[in-house]
């Protein structure tokens, strides 16, 4: 059901149903899996929980790093971006630079 945000029972949000015994007749746990090529005209990768993507759009996110060369510095901003706007669930974020773009490393951080 929609609660704000997918919501299994109302309760327990869908990313963090699988496990739950109780649940386990309305979740399957078969992932979604989509491939991309990556090439030189990808600058960065941006992986994050529904914390972020709850308060954040597609297009609010990839503008808010894009200047941000730090990938670490890149997350922190999304994360404290998504506790300013209010976010009720976990945040984690993981922004990747492509080092073909950037000299990239990747870094994470959760809230």
């Amino acid at each position: 059901m929609w609660a704000g945000t997918w919501r299994v029972g109302g309760v327990l949000a869908v990313s963090r149903a699988f496990g739950d015994r109780l649940l386990k007749q309305y979740v399957v746990a078969d992932p979604e899996i989509q491939e991309e090529k990556i090439d030189s005209s990808l600058e960065f990768l941006i992986l994050a929980s529904d914390g972020l993507w709850d308060v954040v759009s597609n297009e609010e996110a990839v503008a808010m790093i894009k200047p941000i060369q730090d990938p670490e510095q890149a997350a922190k901003r999304l994360m404290q971006e998504a506790c300013q706007r209010g976010s009720a669930d976990n945040i984690t974020c993981v922004v990747v630079r492509f080092m073909a773009n950037q000299g990239g490393t990747s870094r994470s951080v959760s809230a």
